[in-house]
This record gives structure tokens, C-alpha cells and sequence, in this order.
């Protein structure tokens, strides 16, 4: 077991790996919104209190502020950084306020943010593609090993798994995901065995696996291998649609990881807030920058779910808005919208102080 990195090394790690994302997320917001001739009064890095920054030709201050746990574009008629409207702008909007600008081009200004977050993911997994190669195997199982669930449920080397719960298999990377997710449950395997075709219920083995760091994660667990698994090399274009499969497939994970943990199948201390972030950086850049950037991606496509999520005062929620106004044609009263995004808010930071009180009770000095 490695032993954990120093607070210092998990600090410098945060920063380095929050720092960009959060750039580039907002960098999204702010360079759609200039296409868009939408004037920016500030660029934040950090929350709070403005720590150093600019103020640059156009008019929009660029700075550092205390905070360092998100960011914010806030654009001209926006009345605070959560970008609330200002009410003396919605009736006749300035020219270059946000608000001037068409539904279509203040919803794409929104989702910019998520997208860049997307296409930094894309663009690491495409880089990792391109220097490794693609993962090739098929789904042909060349080992069962002993004691484990697939062996109890009779599987054999030799068989070909045609699908997992009536979801169609054409490739070894599509078992995983359909099997970790899913521990203690019982599925379907359809496999091909000499010709034939048959249906085997399998209980999916509930293992609770170590990191080199003592993190311990609880995944599910078939017991069976590839009968031939290499990687190959892959072109540029191959790369890249690879980068996007790979990027919608954690986000796949994540969703599903959310569902359970609202239902109840997964428990609430897999929640992870800064600390945790915090923690999993300093480890990660403890084991190599490969660790390191593949974790920025983890993160990247995580900063993508979250915002996109239909919660006032996120982008989601935002989204949310406009949705509703192109169905009713004009939009939400400002009473409706401030209430929205204060109830949005408070939500969000009962949401942060959740997650950190579960970071900090999962620190070894309070026995875990």
C-alpha cells in the first residue's frame, strides 16, 4: 500500500486539476457569448472576494477570487454572478446584454460551458487512444475463474456472450459496465455455446476491492476473461470518435451511479465533494501525469453532468428556463425566476455542505 500524499501535495493537486476545468468551462460561456456580440462585465476564477485581476478593452474584468471551488461569466444585464436577470433590463433589453440576445443563442451560450467540459474529456480519452491504441476484444469468454459467480452459474470458457439482460453484446468493453454497477444483483447472460443458444441467470458477486491507497470501492464481480484481448493502433478520426463513446460511457456510469444511490441500491457515502476531489488528486498525480490527466477527464465529464443538471442557478436549470419559454412563448415572470434560482441555490450549498460533511466523515481521523 502507498502511502498518501501530503496535505500540501493534495492542495497543489486540487488547483492543478480544478483550476483549467474551471477556465475552460467558463471559456465556453464567455467565447460563445462574444460569436453572440454579448458583452462580459467579469470573468471570475473563485468565488468571493477578488483576490488579483484586469480589467481588460473590452470592458470585462478578469480576476481571482477567494473561493477557488467554481467560476462564473457574468454577462452585461446580468444583475449577480448566478445570472439572474436584472429586472430593469427584461423589457427592452440593452443591445450586447445577455438578455438581447435570441432563445437560441442565450441557450447555446449556457450550454457552452458543459460542452467544453465534454470536449476536453473527448480530447484526453482521443489522446490516450492515439497513444496506446483501442482496447480489441470479443466477447468471448477464455477464462472462468474458480469459486466466482460465473462459475457457479455454469458459464465456460469457450462461450460467447450475446447479451446481458436482453441488452445486445457485440464487444468485451460492453460487459464491464453492465456487470460492476450492478453487485449482489442477478442477470441474464445469453450465450452462444457450440451453436446453440442459451439463457443462464448468473448472481453478479459483490466484491469490495483496494486501491494502492486503501480506498475501498464496492463493484460487481462475474470472474470471467477475454480469450484474446490486445489493443491496436487507431488513426486521429478513430481516436476521437472513441474519445466520445468513452466520454458518454462515464457519463452512462454516472447517471446510473445517481439513480441507485437516490433509490437506495448505493449508499450515500460514495458521494464525493471537494475534499474527496481534493484527496483522489494528490493520489492520482502520486502515481504518474497519465493517472493524473485520465483523472481531469473523470472530473471534466463530471463538471458536464452536474451543470447540466435542471437545478436553478446551474446551467441545467437555465436550459430549464429557456425550455419553458420557447413553450410559452415569452418568458418566466421575475418573481418566478428569482425564487427559482434562490430555491436553486440554497440547494446547490445544502448540496456542498452535504458532501463535505461526508468527505470529512470518511477521513481516517474519524476512524474510517
Amino acid at each position: 500500500m502507498l502511502p498518501n500524499p501530503s496535505i500540501l501535495t493534495m492542495i497543489g493537486a486540487f488547483v492543478l486539476l480544478l483550476g483549467p476545468l474551471v477556465v475552460l468551462h467558463e471559456l465556453g460561456h464567455y467565447l460563445v457569448g462574444r460569436l453572440f456580440g454579448v458583452r462580459a462585465d467579469a470573468f471570475s476564477v473563485g468565488f468571493g472576494k477578488e483576490l488579483a485581476g484586469f480589467t481588460d478593452r473590452r470592458g470585462t474584468r478578469w480576476k481571482l477570487s477567494l473561493l477557488p471551488l467554481g467560476g462564473y461569466v457574468q454577462f452585461a444585464g446580468d444583475m449577480n454572478p448566478a445570472s439572474v436577470p436584472d429586472p430593469a433590463n427584461l423589457e427592452q433589453p440593452e443591445p450586447g446584454t445577455f438578455q438581447a440576445a435570441r432563445l437560441w443563442q442565450r441557450a447555446l451560450i449556457v450550454l457552452a460551458g458543459p460542452v467544453m467540459n465534454l470536449l476536453v474529456a473527448v480530447a484526453i480519452f482521443a489522446s490516450f487512444n492515439m497513444i496506446y491504441g483501442k482496447p480489441l476484444a470479443e466477447p468471448l469468454i477464455g477464462e472462468v475463474a474458480a469459486g466466482s459467480a460465473a462459475q457457479a452459474a455454469g458459464v465456460r470458457p469457450g462461450d460467447r456472450v450475446v447479451a446481458i439482460d436482453g441488452a445486445s453484446i457485440t464487444r468485451w468493453d460492453e460487459i464491464a459496465p453492465r456487470i460492476a454497477l450492478y453487485p449482489g444483483r442477478t442477470i441474464r447472460l445469453d450465450l452462444q455455446r457450440a451453436g446453440a443458444t442459451l439463457a443462464i441467470d448468473a448472481k453478479v458477486a459483490d466484491v469490495v476491492e483496494r486501491d494502492r491507497f486503501g480506498n475501498e470501492t464496492h463493484r460487481g464481480l462475474l470472474g470471467i476473461g477475454p480469450a484474446d484481448f490486445r489493443y491496436v493502433p487507431v488513426g486521429p478520426v478513430e481516436a476521437a470518435g472513441l474519445g466520445v463513446r468513452q466520454s458518454f460511457a462515464v457519463m452512462g456510469v454516472m447517471v446510473t451511479g445517481l439513480k441507485q444511490i437516490v433509490v437506495g441500491d448505493r449508499s450515500v457515502s460514495e458521494l464525493g465533494g471537494p475534499i474527496k476531489i481534493a484527496k483522489f488528486s494528490g493520489e492520482q498525480l502520486a502515481l504518474g501525469w497519465p493517472e493524473f490527466v485520465g483523472f481531469a477527464a473523470l472530473i471534466s465529464i463530471n463538471l458536464a453532468f452536474i451543470n447540466l443538471l435542471p437545478i436553478p442557478a446551474l446551467d441545467g436549470g437555465h436550459l430549464a428556463f429557456y425550455a419553458a419559454e420557447a413553450v410559452r412563448r415569452k418568458p418566466l415572470g421575475v418573481r418566478s425566476q428569482e425564487w427559482a434560482f434562490r430555491t436553486g441555490l440554497a440547494l446547490v450549498l445544502a448540496l456542498m455542505l452535504f458532501v463535505t460533511l461526508n468527505d470529512l466523515a470518511g477521513l481516517p481521523i474519524f476512524g474510517r
